[in-house]
């Protein structure tokens, strides 16, 4: 699982120029920290949030001082708040995937509004392991599994955003599925209009 995150991160992070100094840029569920980090090192001011105060607390202690010349912000709460404000860029790796495809684009579509260069997220793809495992999942009670992860068909879900209004002024840029043990998972990458052009 360590060595598909740590590949889907660098992913991620491919997406994004390699320099992002003075750039703001949201880390949308950041877990652990790992992720915000890096965008910190290539200089950008990182607001990293996440729903859950243990994973943020770790994130502040795993993170030292040695950012370059990029900050980190953390903070508890939802990554679709509007006092966050804007952003260059928005990146959500694996946070959107407990949600079935009408409503990871919906979230999309708030985090592009937010966002003048590239909203970058993963999605569970829907492949026949993801699919069984995800069932064989729904056996065990509830209090016994984490929250359950939505496998999307990735070309349903471009056909999704390319209906939605709300996007209209947005293309993908990049896609690339991860596989590395029981860790699968698809990199989606959307750039803005104005960002193309750039």
């Amino acid at each position: 699982m360590r060595a598909g995150r740590d590949a889907m991160r660098q992913r991620l992070l491919d997406y994004l120029p390699h320099r992002l100094d003075g750039a703001r840029v949201l880390d949308a569920g950041c877990g652990t920290g790992a992720l915000s980090i890096e965008l910190a090192r290539r200089g950008a001011d990182v607001v990293a949030i996440d729903l859950s105060p243990t994973l943020v607390d770790l994130a502040r202690q795993r993170t030292d001082a040695d950012l370059g010349t990029g900050t980190i912000r953390y903070e508890v709460g939802d990554m679709l708040a509007p006092s966050l404000g804007r952003f260059d860029h928005v990146v959500a790796m694996d946070s959107l995937i407990h949600y079935r495809a009408p409503d990871m684009v919906r979230m999309v579509s708030q985090l592009a509004e937010r966002s003048g260069g590239s909203v970058v997220f993963t999605l569970a793809p829907r492949t026949l392991l993801l699919t069984l495992m995800h069932a064989v999942g729904r056996l065990f009670p509830r209090g016994d599994r984490s929250p359950a992860i939505e496998p999307v068909s990735e070309r349903g879900l471009r056909r999704r955003i390319a209906k939605t209004d709300a996007l209209s002024g947005w293309a993908v840029a990049g896609t690339e599925r991860i596989s590395a043990g029981f860790y699968i998972s698809q990199a989606l990458c959307l750039v803005s209009d104005s960002e193309e052009r750039s």
